[in-house]
């Protein structure tokens, strides 16, 4: 079963790096520059046909796909080449990578959610962050605490837009934490709460807090999805934020061998195969979502290290009234990608590792 899983892993990747360079094709067609190739997997060529000036190519690998635009890391006197469009212009076209990324990310959500049943934080009827009541014994009830009807839109700083929300930030809060509540139409701050999970009879270790639920209209699905696709964003954010602190380490990151195993965990503990699909589905657009935002990171052979190029060619322009040569990024580009490659070996490594219990 686990070669199915790594096939699905592999077309997942696949079809998401092709999408982003589609991404990529789509805008630099729409804005006048020219394509020289728009190919389909990598490797060997099987197929290609030329329409105009652009070859189009099918690979033998399916494992991603590449656009590669007259002028995009060398100098060229093409009028139509990337080089010699205005800044704003390559500013889209770099861009449109992870917008098309994130953008399948909010359709399979969408997806989900209309036709929603029981997978993961997809469910019709939805929980809400809004207290309903509390177990016996909670210890901050009152006035000067949480009440029954409180809406939760803050925890510590960070807005809630899902109720998985304030399990991520209760479980980060240290001895107490801040909140802010909606109560009875007005917002109530509620400073240094200490807000601690404990034992409560029949329930375990809890917070001691019970949500209320409702049936997810239409209009609940759509704020839904947009509300999972940012809260992933965010999500993103604070696992870079953390691996820059040093509270995570290169160990707790997953690579295609951890992701094959998360994939393989979220098919086998499904209770059917469409809740397995299901899952499998809201995992692609988790990493969808993850793939945009980290596309844009000031890293070199990234989408937002030649958005910085781009900003840094402004910049040195202004001063010098001349732009930096392209074949500079073909450089940077260069040594990006074999620092990437060489992370990317040592994320492995480390799953494999993490996979023996070593």
């Amino acid at each position: 079963m686990m070669i199915v899983y790594i096939l699905v892993a592999i077309l997942m990747f696949g079809i998401l790096i092709a999408v982003h360079e589609f991404g990529h094709f789509a805008a630099a067609k729409l804005l006048g520059v020219k394509v020289n190739e728009f190919a389909i997997g990598m490797g060997p060529r099987i197929l290609h046909r030329q329409k105009g000036e652009t070859e189009y190519t099918l690979r033998l690998f399916p494992i991603g796909g590449f656009c590669a635009m007259e002028g995009e890391e060398e100098d060229s006197h093409d009028p139509r080449a990337f080089n010699n469009k205005p800044a704003w212009k390559r500013f889209i076209i770099l861009a449109a990578g992870a917008f098309m990324n994130f953008l399948t990310g909010v359709l399979i959500f969408l997806l989900l959610l209309i036709g929603s049943a029981e997978p993961i934080r997809m469910t019709t009827t939805l929980t809400t962050t809004t207290i309903d009541r509390f177990m016996t014994g909670f210890p901050l009830e009152g006035e000067n605490g949480l009440l029954p009807g409180d809406r939760i839109v803050e925890v510590d700083g960070h807005a809630v837009y899902l109720r998985e929300d304030i399990d991520l930030f209760f479980s980060r809060a240290g001895a107490t934490m801040d909140l802010t509540v909606e109560r009875d139409g007005r917002r109530v701050e509620l400073k240094d709460l200490p807000l601690q999970k404990q034992e409560y009879e029949g329930e375990g270790l809890r917070y001691g807090l019970y949500f209320a639920q409702k049936e997810a209209t239409l209009l609940d699905k759509l704020q839904l999805t947009w509300y999972n696709a940012i809260d992933t964003v965010r999500l993103v954010w604070v696992s870079l934020g953390d691996l820059v602190s040093g509270a995570v380490g290169i160990r707790d990151m997953s690579g295609p061998v951890g992701i094959v195993t998360m994939i393989s965990d979220v098919g086998t503990n499904a209770g059917s195969a469409l809740l397995a699909v299901r899952g499998i589905l809201y995992f692609v657009a988790f990493i969808a979502i993850n793939l945009a935002v980290m596309n844009l990171l000031p890293i070199p052979a990234l989408d937002g290290g030649q958005i910085l190029f781009l900003v840094v060619d402004k910049i040195y322009g202004l001063f010098t009234r001349k732009r930096i040569d392209q074949k500079y990024l073909g450089y940077i580009n260069g040594a990006g990608f074999i620092l990437l490659i060489g992370l990317m070996v040592v994320v492995a490594f480390s799953d494999v590792l993490k996979l023996f219990g070593k």
